[in-house]
C-alpha cells in the first residue's frame, strides 16, 4: 500500500475559508507630511504665508501614495489648514488623511475591507490568516471581525492547523 493513498489533508477536508487580510493591503508609498514645516518660528501659522506655499507647490509628488498629515509641533493649527492641504493632495493621492502613519493604515485597510462581498462568507468557517509578510494592524482584524460576524457560522484566527476561536454562531 503507498503511503499516500492514506495521506487525508485534514485542513483541506475541514471546510474552512482563510481569509489573508494582506491581500487588501494597498501597495502605495506611505508619506508623513508633518505642518510644522509650514510654522512661523515654529509656533504659529500664518495664513498668508501658507495660502502663498500652497499656491506655489507642486502637489503632484504626492501622486499614487498614501499621505498621513501630522503636526509634531506644540502649536494651534487651524482645522482649515488641514482641510487645504488635504484638498490640494487629494487629486494626486491615492489616499489622504490627517493622522500618523498607524492611522493611515487603518484607513487603508477599512476601505478596502470595506469593498468585501460579506455574503459570500455566509455560513461559512473563516479563519483569519494570523502570519504575514507585512505589518497588518490590529485595527484590520477587529474591521474583518464586525464585518463577517452577522454572517459567518464562526470566525478563527491563525493558521487552518491551529487557530484561537474568536466567534461562534449560537445556533
Amino acid at each position: 500500500m503507498d503511503i499516500q493513498e492514506n495521506f487525508v489533508n485534514k485542513v483541506a477536508a475541514s471546510g474552512l475559508v482563510t481569509l489573508n487580510l494582506e491581500d487588501y493591503f494597498h501597495p502605495g508609498e506611505r508619506v508623513v507630511y508633518d505642518i510644522k514645516e509650514n510654522l512661523f518660528h515654529g509656533l504659529i501659522l500664518r495664513e498668508k504665508d501658507f495660502r502663498a506655499f500652497i499656491k506655489e507647490k507642486d502637489w503632484s509628488e504626492y501622486t499614487g501614495k498614501n499621505v498621513a498629515i501630522v503636526c509634531s509641533a506644540d502649536a494651534i493649527v487651524p482645522t482649515w489648514a488641514y482641510m487645504l492641504l488635504a484638498s490640494k493632495m487629494k487629486p494626486y493621492a491615492n489616499e489622504v488623511v490627517f493622522g500618523n502613519l498607524e492611522t493611515l493604515e487603518a484607513v487603508l485597510f477599512a476601505k478596502a475591507l470595506a469593498k468585501i462581498d460579506v455574503a459570500a462568507f455566509q455560513g461559512e468557517r473563516v479563519v483569519i490568516k494570523g502570519c504575514a509578510d507585512i505589518d497588518v494592524t490590529v485595527a484590520a482584524y477587529v474591521e474583518i471581525t464586525n464585518l463577517l460576524e452577522p454572517v459567518v457560522k464562526s470566525i478563527m484566527y491563525g493558521e487552518p492547523c491551529s487557530t484561537v476561536p474568536i466567534y461562534k454562531r449560537k445556533d
